[in-house]
This record gives C-alpha cells, sequence and structure tokens, in this order.
C-alpha cells in the first residue's frame, strides 16, 4: 500500500467515543476520543441506554474535529480505508459506530473493515512499538475481558486461556462501588493501593493452585466484599489504602501466575499486555521487574492507548486491509463476536 495510507478508525465498543486519522502502520496524525465517564459515574457503571444516546451526539462533531485537525479537507479523496469496530462490546453502542462507518464509506465511496474490538486491543501495542512482531502472547486485561492469546501470524490466534466468570476489571469496579471510591473503579483502587500495605489483609488469589491458563475473580470479589462487611462491624473503620492494595496484590498476583504459565507452556517469551488494566502501576512495575530478571521481551502501550481508543481500531484495520480483508456494507455488529 502506498506509504501515505490513511485509514479513519471509529470505536464506539462501550463508553467512549473514538476517531483517530492513521498514516500506513504506525503515523497517529490525529485522535480524540469522547469519555462518557462523568455521567456513568452516577450510576456507578455504564447504562447501557444512555451510551449509545451519548455516542450519537458526540460522534459527528467529533469526525469533523478530528478531519479539521488533520488537514482532511476533501475526505472522499484523501481517506483510503474506514476501519470501525463491529463488536464485541453493547449493540446500541456498536449499532453508532457502525451505521456511522457505513453511511460514510458509501458517501465518500471508501473501503471499510469490521474490526473486532479484542484484536483492537492486540493492536494497540502493535501501533506503539514498531519492533513487535509475532510470534508472541498477548494479554488483553480490561472491565470485560482478561485473556492471554498466542499470536502466531496477526490474524492467526489462539485463545490460551480466559475468565471462567468476571474479568479483572469488573472486579475493580465492583470493589470501588462497595468501597464509595467511584466508577472507573481501577484508576481510584490503584491510587489508593500505593500507600496501603499489601500484606495487611489476607484475601485469596484466584485459581493458583491449577496448571490451567484461565482465570476467576468473582470469588475474590466475594471474598473482599464478605471482608469489608465483616471489617465494618468489627472494627467500625476499614482502612481502604490497605484493602485495596491487598485486594490489588491479589489481581496482579493472579494475572501473572497465569502469564507465567502461558510463557512455560507455549516456549514464547515475548508478550505484550493490553486493556484498560495495562495502565495499573503495580502490574506494570511487577511485570517490568520479571521480565527484566528473566531478560524476556515485554511490550506495554501508553496509558492513553490503554483504555478504548481509535487508534488501535485504525492500526488493525489496516492490518487486516493490507492482508487483503474487507467488509461490504452487509455486515451487522455483534455484540459477542470472537475471534479466537
Amino acid at each position: 500500500m502506498k506509504n501515505n495510507f490513511l485509514t479513519l478508525g471509529i470505536e464506539s465498543s462501550c463508553d467512549d467515543t473514538g476517531i483517530a486519522i492513521l498514516k500506513g502502520q504506525y503515523d497517529v496524525i490525529f485522535s480524540l476520543l469522547a469519555s462518557q465517564t462523568s455521567k456513568h459515574s452516577l450510576y456507578g457503571g455504564v447504562v447501557p441506554e444512555l451510551a449509545s444516546r451519548m455516542h450519537q451526539e458526540s460522534i459527528i462533531p467529533l469526525l469533523k474535529e478530528v478531519l479539521s485537525k488533520a488537514g482532511i479537507t476533501k475526505p472522499s479523496k484523501e481517506i483510503d480505508l474506514i476501519a470501525v469496530t463491529a463488536g464485541p462490546g453493547l449493540m446500541g453502542s456498536l449499532l453508532v459506530g457502525v451505521m456511522t462507518a457505513k453511511a460514510l464509506s458509501q458517501g465518500w465511496n471508501v473501503p471499510i473493515v469490521a474490526v473486532n474490538h479484542l484484536e483492537g486491543h492486540l493492536f494497540a501495542n502493535v501501533v506503539t512499538n514498531k519492533d513487535l512482531k509475532p510470534p508472541f502472547l498477548s494479554v488483553i486485561v480490561s472491565g470485560g475481558h482478561t485473556e492471554i492469546i498466542l499470536v502466531r501470524e496477526f490474524g492467526s490466534y489462539i485463545l490460551l486461556g480466559s475468565t471462567r466468570d468476571d474479568a479483572a476489571g469488573e472486579a475493580y469496579d465492583k470493589i470501588s462501588k462497595v468501597l464509595g471510591l467511584g466508577y472507573p473503579g481501577g484508576p481510584a483502587i490503584d491510587e489508593l493501593a500505593k500507600t496501603g500495605d499489601p500484606d495487611r489483609y489476607k484475601l485469596p488469589m484466584p485459581l493458583s493452585d491449577t496448571q490451567d491458563v484461565e482465570f476467576s475473580f468473582s470469588g475474590l470479589k466475594t471474598a473482599t466484599i464478605t471482608l469489608i462487611h465483616k471489617l465494618e462491624k468489627t472494627e467500625g473503620k476499614i482502612d481502604t489504602n490497605d484493602l485495596c492494595a491487598s485486594f490489588q496484590k491479589a489481581v496482579v498476583g493472579s494475572i501473572i501466575g497465569k502469564l507465567l504459565l502461558a510463557i512455560n507452556k507455549t516456549g514464547v517469551h515475548k508478550v505484550a499486555i493490553s486493556g484498560g488494566v495495562a495502565a495499573n502501576s503495580r502490574l506494570r512495575e511487577d511485570l517490568q521487574n520479571l521480565f527484566e530478571k528473566n531478560n524476556w521481551e515485554l511490550y506495554l502501550p501508553p496509558k492513553m492507548v490503554c483504555t478504548d481508543n481509535a487508534i488501535m481500531i485504525a492500526a488493525a484495520g489496516y492490518n487486516m486491509f493490507d492482508r487483503g480483508i474487507k467488509s461490504d456494507l452487509s455486515f451487522s455488529p455483534n455484540p459477542s463476536w470472537t475471534i479466537w
């Protein structure tokens, strides 16, 4: 493909509206994200109907601003590809992005590719690390997903393990809600944990006694909530910082323990972490220490592309199109779309 190939990325799988322009595989021309966090925090989590309505309100103004800031005045002649998240995610939210992308594709006569949101997270590392090439292990840790994937080639993936129940980010959000820390829970707990004692409260490390690459956070979530209620009754108060540190120690320990299993099973020592929880300071620090000690390769994306964004969708779309993949206008969003 030509060196100045421009991809318009559109992301609207959950509660963030993202628009980005990417040149080639690595050069981000301009990107914007409209966050809905302040609205959903009033309800302690994402309200699907509200999310889709806010996507409708923000997506066209956001698109206009990105095109303007990127210096694109004739998109039908300058944009070469449209990449849009088609799943998994919330159906109403996905529909807004997909229908917008289809309209632009038809109006501008520009090809379109439907991108899997999780493959997008995988490409958050690719677009920010030019030397990241397969094979490698991709660990996706977010509010809805906790998975380890063997990337044999781009487009060829093997799921090594996923969560039996709750995702890591979901557990963070629930504990944060019980503690009254607000939504999203990850950043709030991470910040308080920095000054807490991770050994103050004994919490179970999920599935630490199994040799399977799999996760489970519902038991840890229940144990933590039970401990909170017990402490409130017996001591009248909780050392929130220590509790956050203890909870975070269990989550991070579980993720790293299962990653070590995956490394041992595959013999692959190159690992890329992505998803919202990849921004967690303890996870990043513990991983960096572990990989430096073993002289393994670790790829951590900048925190700005850990959470949902359109840069990763554009990067995945560009790579798909380069592999000869494109979509026609008949595709529909799929809230439970899996590719591994």
